[in-house]
Formats: C-alpha cells, structure tokens, sequence
C-alpha cells in the first residue's frame, strides 16, 4: 500500500508538474507576443525618431540658408545706403557749389551796377532778398547804394542785415 500510495501521490505530483509546465508554456507565448509587440512599437519608435531628426535637420538647413539670405540682403541694403548716403553728399556739395557761384554772379552784377539801378532793383524785393543780396556786396557798396534807397526800405534791410544770415522770409513781403 505504501507503494499506491507513493505511485498516487507521485501522479499527482507529475500532473500538477505538467499543470505548470502547460501555464508556463502558454504564459510563454503570451510573453513572447508581448515582447513582439514592444519590438513593433520600439522600431515604431525609432523610425518616427528618424523621421523627426531628418525634419529637424532639413527644417534647419532651410533656416540656415533663409538666415544667409536675409544676411546677404541685409548687407546689399547697406552698401545701396551708404552709396545714397555718398551720393547725397556730393549733391549738396554741388548744390552748395552752384548756390555760392549763384550768390557770387548775383554779387558781381549788384558791384557793376550803377548805384540807383541797384537801389532801385532792390527797393523792388522782398526785405529778406535785398538783405541777402546786400550781404555780399562790400561795405562801401552798401552804403552807396543805401543812400540812393528810400529811407524806410533801406533802413528794413538794415535791421534784417544786424540779424544776420541767413536771410528767410518771415511771411512779410514789401508791399
């Protein structure tokens, strides 16, 4: 009896030992899917990693070369500014120019001209013209052709040479 006894429980240890080797097979293959699945979505993973990476680089070597463009532009504007800029500046010395020549023929004719031609030439304009064209004229030739004017003209281009240059008009025309 002692050998059924060992044999019966022997059996059942045998057939719980298969019981679990069964568990452990189907709880392998269960494992196994998993593992499948977590390979899938690891290479999942990597390949929408690299998707992104080359995005990013692609994104930034666009950025690079929109960056070199506007650079490019950037210093194209400035060499046009600086040209405008020396471009200005001889336009003003040309204008500068042109107006002290104007200035200077102006002077010469008032210096040949006649005394009351030029009084009477200047009576005619506006008290900052006359002040400015009297400016240039010598002292001497002032005072001649002062006194050839009507006092209160010449005494109104007087008070407009004290102030000085540059002779504007202050919205008050001779009449």
């Amino acid at each position: 009896m002692k050998y059924i006894w060992i044999l019966l429980i022997g059996t059942l240890l045998c057939a719980e030992t298969i019981d679990c080797t069964q568990v452990f097979e189907t709880r392998k293959g269960e494992l196994l899917r998993e593992v499948e699945k977590i390979d899938e979505a690891r290479q999942s993973f990597e390949a929408l990693q690299g998707a992104t990476n080359a995005l990013f680089e692609k994104q930034k070597t666009a950025l690079k070369e929109k960056e070199n463009s506007i650079a490019k532009t950037k210093q194209e504007i400035e060499e046009k500014e600086k040209q405008i800029a020396a471009m200005l500046a001889e336009n003003k010395r040309l204008l500068d120019l042109v107006e002290a020549k104007k200035s200077e023929k102006i002077d010469e004719t008032y210096i040949k001209m006649k005394d009351a031609a030029a009084a009477a030439i200047i009576e005619k304009l506006p008290i900052h013209e006359g002040a400015a064209i009297m400016f240039g004229l010598p002292a001497k030739k002032i005072s001649q052709v002062m006194a050839k004017m009507n006092p209160q003209v010449a005494s109104d281009i007087t008070q407009r040479l004290k102030k000085g240059p540059p002779f504007v008009d202050d919205n008050k025309t001779k009449e």
